[in-house]
This record gives structure tokens, C-alpha cells and sequence, in this order.
């Protein structure tokens, strides 16, 4: 079984957010990069899980430049057993999701994961626009992953309940929260990281379908209201026309 896992490299979640020119572009001064904790927590590890389970391989892929090479040694040192990074500067989901699937068509993978989302956009874009390059099912926010030889037991979480879907390979699935817990790399896992193949391929030529107009920062948090608990009318009256949650 083959697994090939994407990752993004995304800010740390302490990063104070800013943008410069004009307000167009991410201020990427000082920043402490990592890998995208979905990425990482639930469709990295789960792959790794399934492949000690029942034999195979883990590739990773990111489309980055060489900066990113530090925190995709992190999936090496997790479990993967090698990496791809496309070298090329990430555009929008569709720039990001043809380059994965460019590479993916020659890699002849059974299983390709994503993260529900990267924690800077959020967009959970990128899995479905690349199931439909390659022309493969889509299941996304899956909670759970069994495999059973090309047969795949997808769990996912719906509105009221639960949905249980299966699924042949090959086939795309983003991963969410229950898929697996997160590991930490050992001492012997970072240094086999170092050894492990990291190969660089060119992108393929293509446009992004959107730009970046503008970017803002959500409005500032009002100070915290004490209300006298026996203010009951107060507080109803807050609830109800400022905070509107009643």
C-alpha cells in the first residue's frame, strides 16, 4: 500500500499576524515555521499507522522552497520514508492542488491524505480540487480509516451523527480530528530523517485561478464585562443585544 501524505508548512500558532504592501502580502519577518498540525496529527501519523500495520510506504509532498526542507525532515522524522518538494513558491488551491497531482500520476500511489485544513488559510480547498485532477473519489473530513487489502472503512462525522463510507483504491481523503494521535519523533527518527530521500522536482506550468486583493486583521476583542450576579435583567439584556446569543 502507498501512501502519499501532503503537508503545508504553516506559521507557528503563537505568530503575531501582520502584512505589508498594502496590506497584500503575509509579513513573514521573524516567523517560526511548521508543519500543519492536521497534516501532521492525523493524516501523517494515520498513514504511518497503517503502513506498520500492514506493510507499504509513506511518501510526503509540499510545494515550497528550499526554507521548507527543515520542517518536511520532521515528517521524515516521524515515520515517512521519503519526501517530494516541488520547488515552487505556493499560489492559490488550484496552483497548489496541480502540482500534487502532477506528481502524484507517476507515483502510482493507493491512498492520498491530506489534513482537513491548514491552520493560516483554513480554505480545505486543496483535497478536492486534486481528487479531481486525477480524476479519483473524494472523502473528506474522515475520522477514521480502516484498511482492508484495496478496501477502505472511512468513518466521518455528520450533522446528528456519524456517516460510514467505503471506498476502493486509489482514492483522496482529508483527515480530521479521531483519525490518530499525534507522535513524537525520537532521537533515532531525527537522525534517520537526515538519510532519508528528499527529492526536488520542477512545477508544472500553471496559472493561479485567484489573487490576494487584501488581507485584515478580525476587529480587536472588546474588554471582559462583569456583570452583578443579581443583575439578572442586565445580563439578559447583553446576551441578547450585543453578544446576540439569545
Amino acid at each position: 500500500m502507498k501512501f502519499l501524505v501532503c503537508i503545508s508548512v504553516v506559521p507557528d500558532t503563537t505568530t503575531k499576524i501582520s502584512f505589508v504592501d498594502g496590506d497584500t502580502k503575509f509579513n513573514t519577518d521573524k516567523v517560526q515555521w511548521i508543519l500543519n498540525p492536521y497534516d501532521e496529527w492525523y493524516a501523517l501519523v494515520r498513514a504511518i499507522e497503517l503502513k506498520e500495520a500492514n506493510g507499504g510506504s509513506v511518501t510526503v509532498i509540499n510545494v515550497g522552497g528550499a526554507d521548507n526542507e527543515q520542517v518536511i525532515r520532521k515528517a521524515l522524522a516521524i515515520g515517512a520514508d521519503d519526501a517530494i518538494r516541488v520547488d515552487a513558491e505556493p499560489g492559490d488551491p488550484f496552483y497548489v492542488a496541480s502540482q500534487i497531482a502532477n506528481a502524484a500520476k507517476s507515483g502510482s500511489y493507493d491512498v492520498v491524505m491530506f489534513g482537513k485544513e491548514t491552520i493560516s488559510y483554513n480554505g480545505s480547498n486543496v483535497g478536492g480540487m486534486t481528487a479531481e485532477l486525477l480524476g479519483l473519489p473524494f472523502v473528506s473530513y474522515a475520522s477514521k480509516l480502516e484498511m482492508a487489502a484495496s478496501t477502505a472503512t472511512i468513518e466521518r462525522e455528520i450533522e446528528g451523527g456519524k456517516e460510514i463510507v467505503e471506498v476502493n483504491t486509489p482514492f483522496v481523503c482529508s483527515a480530521a480530528k479521531g483519525m490518530a494521535e499525534a507522535r513524537i519523533p525520537n532521537m533515532m527518527g531525527i537522525m534517520n530523517a537526515k538519510k532519508k530521500p528528499l527529492n526536488v522536482v520542477a512545477p508544472v506550468s500553471v496559472s493561479n485561478h485567484t489573487t490576494i486583493v487584501k488581507y485584515e486583521l478580525p476587529p480587536a476583542k472588546s474588554a471582559c464585562k462583569m456583570i452583578n450576579p443579581d443583575n439578572m435583567d442586565e445580563l439578559v439584556q447583553l446576551l441578547h443585544n450585543e453578544a446576540k446569543v439569545i
